[in-house]
């Protein structure tokens, strides 16, 4: 849980290795070799992605050129249980997710994979990130399509094989079995709460890197979520 940060922080700080990983030390990554082919002019696509809170990873799409959208989400389990607190549970088999949204003629879905490794999430770690622990802050992609699965098998073997990491990446590949929007006040919560220490710690370094690494895939005014998202929830948000 998020609400743990501040107490967890300097006690994971202490045990160095993944427990501890540093949003400062994103690591830049060659390209997949298998990647998609541009489409016809006007074509969008989507991607749905897991790596720990969905705050960060939502944050770190929105300032990627030809993302038309990122929304925060919950995807892995059933509608019925896609809302805030029980997800939090860890026990409804969902991951908070982002749904993504995007141009593949200006941004492939080879290139979304590569930013999700790099500066988005660490996909070493096993059902945590940082100090959220749990199976709903687990590394997952949710396909939908062979194209998809065949992108992401092929560049998380290419990564392994070259041992860009040091660990073997533990993110998981499975089909989408639907995607349900969060809570509207999950939305554009890293943009609209920068000086949230769990913001300024965690999330606001993957965006540097975001451009310090792919600069030619930064964009620096974010897309936004706008209005309100058809939630399936409206839990009382946790204290930060």
């Amino acid at each position: 849980m998020r609400v743990l940060v501040y107490v967890l922080t300097a006690a994971f700080a202490t045990l160095g290795t993944t427990a501890c990983w540093s949003t400062e030390d994103a690591t830049p990554l060659p390209a997949p070799f298998l990647d998609e082919t541009a489409t016809s002019a006007g074509a969008s696509e989507t991607a749905v992605l897991s790596g720990g809170c969905f705050w960060g990873v939502q944050k770190v799409f929105q300032h990627v050129k030809g993302v038309q959208s990122a929304v925060s989400g919950y995807a892995g389990g059933a509608q019925g249980t896609a809302e805030y607190e029980m997800v939090s549970t860890g026990r409804t088999g969902h991951a908070e997710s982002v749904q993504i949204r995007f141009d593949p003629n200006v941004v492939s879905y080879g290139t979304i994979l590569r930013i999700f490794f790099s500066v988005a999430h660490d996909p070493t770690q096993v059902d945590r990130q940082g100090p959220d622990v749990g199976t709903q802050y687990r590394s997952e992609i949710f396909t939908l399509n062979e194209q998809q699965h065949r992108i992401a098998l092929n560049y998380i073997r290419q990564l392994d094989q070259a041992g860009v990491f040091g660990r073997k990446i533990a993110t998981r590949i499975d089909p989408l079995p639907g995607f349900y929007a969060a809570e509207t006040y999950h939305q554009n919560f890293a943009t609209m709460h920068p000086d949230n220490g769990y913001i300024a710690r965690y999330d606001l370094p993957k965006v540097r890197n975001l451009e310090q690494l792919y600069p030619e895939h930064f964009r620096h005014d974010p897309i936004l979520v706008s209005g309100s998202v058809d939630a399936p929830g409206t839990g009382a948000k946790a204290s930060q």
